[in-house]
């Protein structure tokens, strides 16, 4: 066994950095391998070579041998018979990753995990033997990503590869098929074999955190039994912006309003006209294709990324929740309407709280792209004859699915949240010039509401072409889904309030009497989580409150928020709540689901929960004052600032929130199990949108509510009411039902 060892930064052979006593490894790698790097930092004493030859020939009896794979994916590590024997002659116990040769093992054509009919990533890592302690017991579920690996039969494993339900643990076991390993000894013994690169740990942000120092802790006390390894540390490349504890500065929101806003620019996601035409490739069915190798329209980012647009052509939907190997992720390339007007609205919010022009622009460009360039609000759905008329379509791809486009598709809650975010915009650069168009839309969205207040929840255009909008304003049709029917109440108490069209207090009212009396048994979970229902929730109530200010409402508003932040963590996150997570192995990723198992599973929903929660909240303080509403949103906006990613190593993530996040370890982790949007999915409008305009409205010392109450909205709407609604039908929509 050496006495000393050597551990090299740059190019040649080896290098005398460190002195050392004890065990020593030997490393064949190129000088920026992650491990290299981790040993170095650990104060481990290596020598490294740019060859496994040259390893083996250096190494001394009784050395650790570390082989990594410098050509993977494209090529396997180059190793033949002679290198194991000589390994063999000098007792030298060897851990190869990727190879191309293991004596007395018959490797496979390289594999990648296997993905859903939407591209969602099924397979994940799990432990399968107690080789690494107490640290990582045996069903531990870990992530390798973008992994390629070399099947291989064996009976006995570390690691494999399985599609397994569960948030930390395997709940169903392993699968007794498919599992391939990931980490096993080969059968000549002496020799530890990854199946894939697992020494890409840091660059390729495998998860979680705490487990892979374990996994590498194993791997460097087999090639040395009875070594003394040290603990082994590194900063995350993409990290939570500040730790749970300790107090933030006292501009920290302002700072994370700034960079969340600059986030836009540095995300890439800017359409430009340089690649304007990639977008404009045709959709492909789901399942990957050439032009679409990561799912349902989901692909790498343009490789041009100095090519940043301004707005005027849009913007993408945001990231997906596959990281490549590099540790960037692939994108979601779709124009979306709720999206576009989120964004608009806080970009627009986010230049009036910071005096920036550009933030500003942007917004603008975005608003104008939208409303007036976008099919997402023009072509039928601007046609005053047509029932469409004043509605929007969910995104700008033809034949997005089948033969259906995707402007065709019209969701009564997106058409909600993109209003509400070009309220935002208008009131904040200040404009007018697109209050006309807000106005249709208000009215539209009030065509598609029956009797008792219920918007339809998704209709495509051919058949409301078909059947015209009185079928639905007619209507008695129910549906008890804060998720799908909550924002569009809060409009229509905002348009109530500002036009004192009888109408849409009436119908708002009486859709949420009958959520509260029908609160909580009744209510539909969407994704299967509750609170996401009672975050959405807050905002109607809150601005019910403000129309109708009674003992009543009041108490619907604190016994909904009360509800809520029961389950809300001291670090301000809110618990996800769920039923029942997926019942086996098989059910892991087919739709659209929770990232948690069980609950008590320390994961909290940027996506779907706390980001509602925080605009209800602001509302909701604002609107009574109430000590409890305010401390609570507090929490909530500390934590946003907390948990908003910083990344030196990808700029394009920095300032960004990701959907899932554990309050308990800390990091970005959960079951990540939803086939479109799960647990590192990063959206422009929802989080961002939503986020960045509380942000902005908090350092404005102002609510939504007031903010714009100077709107020009009520005198179209007066223009445009008895057109879109004549008297007689709403006289007739207003009996008993």
């Amino acid at each position: 066994m050496k006495i000393t060892g050597y551990l090299l930064l740059a190019g040649g052979c080896a290098a005398c950095l460190l002195p050392s006593a004890g065990a020593s490894w030997v490393v064949a790698a190129r000088p920026d391998n992650d491990m290299v790097r981790v040993l170095r930092d650990a104060g481990i004493h290596a020598t490294r070579h740019d060859s496994a030859a040259a390893a083996v020939a250096g190494a001394e009896s009784g050395d650790g041998v570390l082989i990594l794979a410098d050509g993977y994916p494209d090529r396997a590590t180059p190793l033949d018979p002679a290198l194991f024997a000589t390994a063999a002659n000098r007792k030298l116990r060897l851990y190869v990753e990727y190879p191309s040769f293991v004596p007395g093992m018959a490797f496979g054509e390289p594999r990648t995990l296997r993905t859903g009919e939407w591209g969602n990533i099924l397979e994940r890592t799990v432990v399968a033997s107690d080789a690494f302690g107490d640290g990582l017991k045996p069903s531990r579920i870990l992530m390798i990503h973008d992994c390629h690996y070399l099947p291989v039969e064996a009976s006995r494993a570390h690691l494999r590869v399985a599609r397994v339900a569960g948030y930390d643990t395997a709940l169903h076991g392993i699968p007794d098929k498919g599992a391939w390993p990931i980490l096993l000894e080969s059968p000549a013994g002496e020799v530890l074999v990854g199946t894939t690169k697992l020494s890409q740990c840091v660059t390729a942000r495998y998860a979680p955190l705490d487990a892979w120092p374990a996994v590498w802790r194993m791997i460097l006390g087999w090639t040395q039994p009875g070594a003394t390894v040290p603990p082994l540390r590194w900063i995350p490349t993409v990290r939570p912006s500040h730790p749970r504890d300790g107090t933030l500065a006292a501009d920290a929101e302002k700072e994370a309003l700034r960079r969340g806003a600059g986030w836009y620019q540095r995300s890439g996601l800017l359409v430009h006209p340089s690649w304007q035409s990639l977008y404009d490739r045709p959709a492909n069915q789901g399942p990957p294709t050439k032009d679409w190798p990561d799912g349902h329209r989901a692909a790498p980012l343009p490789g041009n990324r100095s090519a940043v647009g301004d707005g005027t052509l849009g913007l993408l939907e945001g990231f997906r929740s596959k990281i490549y190997r590099d540790g960037s992720q692939a994108v979601l390339w779709w124009r979306r309407a709720d999206n576009h007007g989120e964004s608009a609205g806080a970009l627009a919010l986010a230049g009036a709280a910071l005096h920036d022009l550009e933030y500003s622009r942007v917004g603008s460009n975005l608003a104008d792209w939208l409303v007036t360039r976008s099919i997402l609000y023009n072509g039928d759905r601007s046609d005053p004859t047509h029932p469409a008329f004043g509605l929007a379509g969910w995104n700008d791809v033809p034949r997005y699915y089948g033969n259906a486009n995707g402007y065709d598709q019209i969701w009564g809650d997106d058409n909600a949240r993109a209003w509400l975010g070009l309220l935002r915009a208008a009131a904040a650069l200040p404009t007018s010039r697109h209050d006309e168009r807000l106005a249709q839309q208000l009215l539209a969205m009030m065509r598609s509401t029956g009797r008792k207040g219920f918007m339809t929840t998704v209709v495509d255009l051919p058949s409301l072409a078909r059947d015209g909008w009185e079928k639905s304003f007619l209507g008695d049709h129910e549906n008890l889904s804060p998720h799908y029917q909550a924002f569009v109440q809060a409009c229509f108490l905002w348009g109530s309030r500002a036009t004192g069209f009888p109408l849409l207090r009436e119908r708002a009212t009486r859709a949420i009497g009958l959520m509260m009396a029908g609160y909580p048994k009744r209510w539909s979970a969407t994704n299967d989580q509750f609170n996401q229902e009672r975050a959405r929730m807050l905002l109607p109530l809150a601005w019910l409150v403000r129309i109708d200010d009674t003992p009543l409402h009041r108490e619907w508003l604190r016994r909904m928020a009360l509800d809520l932040v029961g389950d809300m963590d001291a670090s301000g996150a809110i618990l996800t709540k769920i039923s029942r997570g997926p019942a086996d192995n098989a059910a892991y990723g087919t739709g659209e689901t929770t990232l948690v198992q069980a609950n008590g599973d320390p994961n909290t929903d940027l996506l779907y929960t706390a980001n509602f929660a925080l605009v209800g909240l602001h509302e909701a303080a604002a609107a009574t004052g109430d000590a409890l509403y305010r401390d609570a949103e507090d929490r909530l906006a500390r934590f946003f600032c907390r948990v908003q990613v910083r990344s030196e190593a990808h700029p394009e993530l920095d300032g960004g929130w990701f959907r899932g996040f554990d309050f308990g370890r800390w990091e970005y982790w959960g079951s990540d199990a939803d086939v479109g949007w799960s647990l590192y999915s990063m959206e422009t409008g929802w989080i961002q949108g939503e986020v960045l305009s509380v942000l902005a409205l908090r350092q404005l010392k102002i609510s939504l509510w007031d903010f714009t109450v100077g709107s020009s909205i009520p005198r179209h709407f007066e223009t445009w009411q008895p057109r879109m609604l004549p008297a007689d039908l709403v006289a007739r929509a207003r009996r008993d039902p």
